[in-house]
């Protein structure tokens, strides 16, 4: 069943929600932008000036209480996504929420369980599954093109130094994070593409089973803070920062799958946030290192060879766009290529959106979305364990870890 009508959405942390003012413009005749809350007065002051008629609330419970709103995009501090979800999904709201979804196992339940009892639609915005060559690989990887895949990385790799301080050199909460945890601590943008590529967010795929993750030694943040606020900040100091620089997973599917992650927001380095690779017995994925690459593919039998020996030859991916674009790109792709994360921020609302107008499972359901989120507690078990392998639970059948 579909019903076309325009979607009341409430935006939830309007300076992050900025970044998406061209998708919400793209898609104007689906979403009618109906309110905003924040507690910055001026983000909420912009917000009026670009959409008069828009609402603005600086208290979350107070804007959960109009009527008019359908569905609620939570861009708010990551601490507060599973708390602000299972609110909005009580309130008869659906819920888009920015990643990671939950921070433990037990916002993970009580998410899950809010979602069944609500029947409402939930979705983590995990933009990079929405990027055109992860797509194109997804798609790729139902049609049998790289064979029985064996083996995956992920990795996030965005030196975001400036976002842990306010400029005064009091932490944010990414701060408070780098500070109080160690581990996997951002995994979705990691884990999700690749999880897709396997089939582990479809119900009879293959599942995460277990995890086991080290961290490097702390010293980015520690040299930042010496270079920035002088060596009597406290941030400065030795010990003061309990997260590496560098966290790495090994998980393990249940079908004996290999998935390596790297999470690191602090070292420095040329810009290049993502990295992704795919083996499968009849071809591979390599993305591309640096913005100087291009992302690159190799299939048996399809691939040229090089003519003076007969070896294997990896070739672009882009050989094979747009004949094997996903179809969300070909629909869409003259919009999402507007936005950003490789169009990733439209093809997130447009697949919310249309969740909710065809009354359907989103393709980064609730399931997906603390299967992929548990990494970050689970893998802070494993840390404190000296990598000690940690089982995730089995979130879609409900079974949980003992």
């Amino acid at each position: 069943m579909t019903n076309r009508a325009p979607v009341k959405l409430a935006i939830v942390g309007g300076n992050r929600g900025a970044s998406f003012l061209n998708a919400l413009y793209s898609l104007s005749n689906r979403i009618e932008l109906t309110a905003t809350c924040d507690l910055n007065e001026w983000v909420l002051k912009q917000w009026k000036e670009k959409f008069p008629r828009i609402r603005t609330y600086r208290d979350y419970d107070e804007m959960l209480k109009d009527p008019s709103i359908d569905a609620v995009f939570i861009l708010s501090p990551m601490h507060l996504h599973a708390a602000q979800s299972i609110a909005a999904l009580k309130a008869g709201k659906h819920v888009l929420s920015e990643v990671i979804a939950v921070q433990s196992e037990e916002e993970a339940w009580a998410l899950i369980e809010t979602v069944e009892q609500t029947g409402l639609k939930y979705m983590m915005s995990e933009n990079y599954c929405f990027s055109r060559s992860n797509l194109t690989v997804k798609h790729m990887a139902e049609m049998g093109m790289f064979g029985e895949i064996t083996y995956l990385e992920g990795g996030y790799i965005h030196e975001l130094r400036h976002l842990i301080h306010d400029p005064e050199g009091s932490l944010t909460w990414r701060g408070r994070l780098h500070r109080e945890l160690n581990g996997v601590n951002y995994p979705t943008h990691a884990i999700g593409p690749i999880a897709q590529w396997l089939g582990a967010s479809q119900p009879a795929g293959d599942r995460l089973r277990a995890v086991s993750a080290f961290a490097s030694p702390s010293r980015s943040l520690q040299l930042y803070f010496r270079e920035s606020f002088g060596s009597e900040h406290p941030a400065a100091r030795e010990g003061y920062w309990r997260q590496g620089d560098s966290a790495v997973a090994t998980v393990r599917t249940e079908q004996g799958v290999l998935m390596t992650l790297r999470v690191d927001w602090t070292s420095v380095r040329p810009h290049n946030k993502t990295h992704f690779v795919l083996q499968g017995t009849k071809g591979a994925y390599l993305s591309a290192r640096h913005p100087g690459e291009e992302d690159l593919v190799w299939f048996r039998g399809l691939s040229p060879t090089n003519e003076e020996d007969g070896s294997e030859r990896w070739e672009p991916l882009s050989r094979y766009q747009p004949e094997f674009d996903h179809p969300k790109w070909r629909t869409w792709g003259k919009f999402a290529s507007q936005t950003k994360h490789g169009g990733g921020d439209f093809l997130v609302l447009e697949e919310f959106i249309s969740a909710i107008q065809e009354d359907r499972a989103p393709l980064v359901d609730v399931y997906d979305a603390v299967a992929w989120s548990s990494i970050f507690f689970l893998s802070m078990a494993s840390v404190e364990a000296d990598g000690a392998p940690v089982p995730i639970p089995d979130f879609r059948t409900g079974v949980r870890t003992k």
